[in-house]
C-alpha cells in the first residue's frame, strides 16, 4: 500500500540551513521522515543517478553505496534494495509497454551486486529512517503521457502490496535564480517555482501536464519529469497535503511537501 509521498530537495543547504526559510524547509523534511518512520520500504525517484536519454530505470543491485557528494559534502552510508519489490515494478512496467530497463553492476546478486548513490539520493535519505528501497530514475526523452502512465503502473504495483511503502521524489526546481550562479539569472526559474508551489498548495497537481514546455526548459529544472511520475502514482489513491515549504538560499529553488493517504 502506498501510505504517502514526500517531495524532497537534494541541495546541501537543507543539511545546514543558512536562513529562516531553509530552516522551515528542513523542518518539513524532518516531518516527512517522522511520518514514514514505520514504513517497510521506500520507492525513491532521483534525477541524479543513471541518466538515460529515452528509458526509465529500476535499480536491481542489492547494495546501494554512497559514492558522489555535491560541492564537497560527503555523506557516507549503505542502503539495501528491496529486490522483490523492484522486480515486481520492473515486470509490471515492462508488461505495460513502458520504456524501462533494469540496472545492475558487477554481479547479479550477492556482495558484489552494488550500485552508487549520488547527492540526489543521499540528501533526502539523511531525513529518512534507514529502510530497504527501490531506486528509480526518470528520463526527459519520453512524452509526458508516458511518464504519467509509468507512475500509474508504479502506483498499481505498490497498492497491491501488503507492505507499507512511501514514495520519495527527489527534486530541485529552477536553477537560474542568482545572476552570479553557474547558470545566471532567468525569470523563468522564479515563475516555474512559484507555479509549482501554487499547484502543490492549492491541490492543483492535475495541471502539471499543461505547464508550457518552454517554461520548463528555460527555468532549468530537474524536477518536472519525476513529478509527472508522482502525479500518476497519486491517482491510485486519495492523498491530502500535510505540510509544504519552499526556500531558495542559493542559485536553485528547493521545495518540500508531504502528502498522506486519506483512508
Amino acid at each position: 500500500m502506498l501510505v504517502g509521498i514526500g517531495l524532497m530537495p537534494h541541495g546541501n543547504p537543507v543539511l545546514e540551513p543558512p536562513d529562516g526559510e531553509t530552516r522551515k524547509l528542513a523542518e518539513v523534511l524532518r516531518r516527512i521522515g517522522e511520518e514514514f518512520k514505520d514504513v517497510d520500504s521506500y520507492v525513491l525517484i532521483s534525477p541524479h543517478n543513471a541518466r538515460m536519454s529515452d528509458h526509465l530505470g529500476v535499480v536491481m543491485a542489492e547494495h546501494l553505496v554512497s559514492w558522489l557528494g555535491f560541492e564537497g559534502k560527503e555523506l557516507p552510508g549503505k542502503w539495501e534494495t528491496d529486490v522483490e519489490l523492484a522486480k515486481k515494478i520492473y515486470r509490471a512496467e515492462k508488461e505495460a509497454g513502458m520504456p524501462v530497463v533494469d540496472l545492475n553492476f558487477a554481479s547479479l546478486k550477492g556482495q558484489y551486486s552494488r550500485w552508487p548513490l549520488s547527492w540526489g539520493e543521499l540528501i533526502p535519505l539523511q531525513f529518512l529512517e534507514r529502510k530497504p528501497l527501490v531506486l528509480m530514475t526518470p528520463t526527459r526523452g519520453v512524452s509526458r503521457e508516458t511518464l504519467i502512465k509509468f507512475g500509474e503502473v508504479l502506483g498499481e504495483v505498490v497498492e497491491g502490496e501488503e507492505k507499507r511503502v512511501a514514495l520519495i521524489v527527489s527534486a530541485d526546481h529552477g536553477h537560474a535564480h542568482d545572476p552570479n550562479g553557474p547558470y545566471g539569472h532567468r525569470k523563468e526559474s522564479e515563475e516555474y517555482d512559484r507555479l509549482v508551489m501554487e499547484l502543490i498548495k492549492e491541490n492543483r497537481l492535475d495541471e502539471l501536464p499543461s505547464v508550457p514546455e518552454e517554461l520548463v526548459r528555460n527555468a532549468l529544472v530537474d524536477s518536472y519529469w519525476q513529478m509527472l511520475i508522482m502525479l500518476g502514482a497519486m491517482r491510485k489513491a486519495e492523498f491530502k497535503l500535510k505540510s509544504s515549504a519552499y526556500a531558495c538560499p542559493t542559485y536553485f529553488g528547493m521545495a518540500g511537501a508531504l502528502w498522506v493517504r486519506k483512508n
